[in-house]
């Protein structure tokens, strides 16, 4: 009878290096409390990295820098999948992820349909934040984050160079699903956005 340390260890090294896990992807090994011990020990022996809590990964290994681990945006999208629930980046992340400021934010807000919490990854936070339907309804990944972007910049902020770089990067969105977006938002956002119709 191998032990549920070898079991998870065999488990984890059949998946490529990189690849996120939590204790409940084990659950039909044993109990939690020998999964989250067999976990322990694997950390211990240097086989895997905690990057949260009760979240790991088995690092990529880079000739040049050594371990690299999974980024905060990875984390966020794993738990997300892990979860079933829908999560759209907003404020000064949206802006990062579409090229429209250098600032990489230390600190994730996501809005979510799920439990609202917050995550620690190294010197990074994820902070979750309930919100209504109405705000997850978008189903484009660009004009979804267009349409928080903007709202972090602000109705009278708005910059023409800003507004043009917007409408640049709305036109590789899928059209149907920008048709679709545009109804949900704001006033002010719903005139740029069809501009790029």
């Amino acid at each position: 009878m191998e032990s549920i340390e070898l079991r998870i260890e065999n488990n984890i090294e059949s998946q490529k290096r990189g690849t996120l896990f939590f204790p409940d992807t084990f659950n039909n090994f044993g109990s939690s409390e020998a999964i989250r011990k067999a976990l322990q020990r694997l950390e211990e022996k240097g086989f895997i990295t905690r990057i949260a809590q009760g979240i790991y990964v088995r690092p990529i290994i880079s000739e040049y820098i050594g371990e690299v681990l999974p980024s905060a945006e990875e984390v966020a999208k794993i738990i997300a999948k892990r979860d079933r629930v829908k999560i759209v980046p907003t404020g000064v992340y949206a802006l990062n992820a579409l090229g429209l400021s250098p600032q990489v934010p230390l600190n994730l807000v996501y809005l979510t349909d799920g439990a609202p919490r917050i995550i620690k990854v190294g010197k990074r936070t994820i902070k979750f934040k309930k919100t209504t339907p109405k705000n997850l309804l978008a189903k484009g990944d660009i004009s979804s984050l267009v349409i928080q972007a903007l709202r972090e910049i602000g109705i009278d902020k708005i910059t023409v160079d800003e507004e043009k770089k917007i409408i640049a990067i709305l036109k590789k969105e899928d059209r149907t699903n920008l048709l679709h977006d545009i109804q949900l938002a704001p006033v002010w956002i719903k005139k740029i956005m069809q501009k790029a119709l």
